[in-house]
């Protein structure tokens, strides 16, 4: 959707507009933003019960990180305090309440930035997270192609059924 691309895109123009970074800076900032989200969802899969918003938020925690100064290490903190966060939020669909959603994926992410910078990231022995970040890409996203299938048409029972 729409705004997956928001989600990706403007935290990180955002950030780079606020603080001054340079043209470059702010390049390399948004294309590790969208290559993190493209590597995640082509693990997902196109449709999944998982809100997308969440996982186009990760991608601009780390453009975020990036412009901060951080490194892969922070990077990897970024994803795995996104993933221990907003695993599990659903999507029911692309409306205008979506875009609450989208807060909440952004919020989160300047705050899992900030938290990776300061060297805090959730440990392996708290829920789905583990030592290797891409283990924990993983496992978010067996949860949301996998887990969440009953979801999906538990959720879309409820929306075709309302009155």
């Amino acid at each position: 959707s729409g705004n997956q691309g928001i989600a990706a895109t403007l935290p990180v123009v955002v950030y780079a507009e606020e603080t001054g970074a340079t043209e470059d800076e702010t390049v390399r900032a948004l294309m590790l933003s969208h290559l993190v989200v493209i590597y995640i969802k082509q693990t997902l899969g196109r449709l999944s019960a998982l809100c997308g918003c969440v996982v186009a938020a990760t991608g601009s925690s780390c453009g975020i990180v990036s412009l901060m100064g951080g490194g892969y290490d922070e990077v990897a903190a970024a994803v795995k305090n996104m993933i221990a966060n907003l695993t599990g939020m659903i999507c029911d669909g692309a409306k205008p309440s979506c875009a609450m959603k989208l807060t909440s994926g952004v919020s989160t992410a300047v705050i899992s930035a900030m938290m990776a910078m300061d060297g805090h990231c959730v440990t392996p022995v708290e829920g789905i997270i583990e030592e290797d970040v891409d283990r924990c890409i993983r496992n978010l996203t067996t949860i949301g192609r996998d887990g969440m299938n009953e979801t999906d048409r538990l959720v879309l029972d409820i929306m075709t059924h309302k009155q």
